[in-house]
């Protein structure tokens, strides 16, 4: 029995019954012409969902990727370092003083895995400043994922590598020169270097790394023209005097234009940011593209007031982001279990 017999056999009810579904219309999506963007929020790539994740990449399944700025960097720390990963299964009756321990001996805890520092983060970080640096000189900023693209296309890191480079969804995205956001970067470990070397004069400030708001820019740009099949510029502008559904507005006519959906693992800026564009565009720039055309979050996050992460998908209705007949799906479980088995069926196996 292959997983896609198990699931459709098995997973009936409740959240697994979600998950069916979920999978099922990503399937739909994919062959009706559309694409999808994930996002990725939590600690995913320390989990190595880049086991399926880059597959889904190569078989074209997923068109775009927005990424915390850990989840960016621990693919490639795990990619170079793996091998010296610690895992501490016993680390819910861990006491203090070892941790302390785990921090003497350069072990960064994430739930039951260690990051050795020295292996991974100082591995990185030494290419990495000298990208920086020349960016810096020529005054040619880049996004951050650029940077990380670019070690891996001239393969300065290959030396390095403990782990199948088939395996990592950084290396898939790069040779497949996906489309990547990743907002909030500062709020990762490259991003503190990078600061602490713009306070030790060695970086210009504000530097050679963009930030959160040009990756808006350029994702509205992405969304526009794969939606509509038009650019930014060309897209009819909304009326005051036509409702915000776009009234009047004729989209049949692209030939371009392919339905996104958007595929929310875990919560936060990863999921929040990205699914933000449609507003954005729509009431803030006053320009015409659909809404979301599928929309699914994997999330352990409880309903609660004012929550994002454990919002229904009918409240993203009211700002703008989703419609009435959006495919809406939730599956409440853990993102590490669940969404292998989503890309697994999505893929056929």
């Amino acid at each position: 029995m292959t997983l896609t017999d198990f699931i459709d056999r098995h997973y009936r009810h409740f959240n697994a019954a979600a998950l069916r579904s979920a999978a099922g219309a990503w399937r739909d999506l994919i062959d009706g012409g559309g694409q999808m963007l994930v996002t990725l929020a939590g600690a995913m790539s320390t989990a190595e969902l880049g086991l399926s994740l880059a597959e889904m990449i190569r078989a074209g399944k997923v068109h775009a990727i927005c990424a915390t700025g850990a989840n960016l960097e621990e693919d490639l720390f795990n990619l170079v370092a793996h091998d010296r990963y610690v895992r501490v299964p016993d680390w819910r009756a861990l006491t203090a003083e070892q941790e302390k321990d785990l921090e003497r001996r350069g072990l960064n805890r994430v739930t039951d895995t260690c990051i050795p520092e020295a292996e991974a983060f100082r591995a990185v970080e030494a290419p990495l400043r000298e990208l920086w640096r020349a960016a810096d000189t020529a005054g040619e900023p880049r996004l951050p994922h650029e940077y990380l693209y670019r070690l891996i296309r001239d393969r300065t890191l290959a030396d390095s590598y403990r782990i199948d480079p088939a395996d990592s969804w950084l290396v898939a995205a790069a040779e497949a020169d996906l489309p990547l956001f990743v907002p909030g970067w500062e709020d990762s470990t490259l991003g503190n270097v990078l600061v602490a070397e713009q306070l030790a004069g060695g970086l210009s400030r504000p530097g050679p790394v963009l930030g959160g708001t040009e990756y808006m820019v350029v994702l509205a740009e992405w969304y526009t023209r794969t939606s509509t099949g038009q650019t930014l510029a060309e897209a009819p502008e909304i009326d005051d005097d036509a409702d915000a559904a776009g009234a009047g507005v004729d989209a049949s006519g692209d030939s371009g234009a392919q339905p996104v959906g958007l595929f929310q693992v875990g919560g936060g800026i990863a999921g929040d940011f990205p699914i933000c564009v449609v507003p954005m565009i729509r009431q803030d720039l006053r320009r015409w593209c659909p809404y979301w055309a599928y929309f699914c979050q994997i999330s352990d996050s409880t309903t609660s007031y004012g929550s994002y992460s454990g919002a229904v998908p009918n409240e993203k209705i009211t700002w703008g982001k989703l419609d009435v007949d959006t495919p809406k799906f939730v599956i409440e479980s853990d993102a590490t279990i669940v969404a292998p088995l989503v890309f697994g069926y999505v893929l056929g196996w």
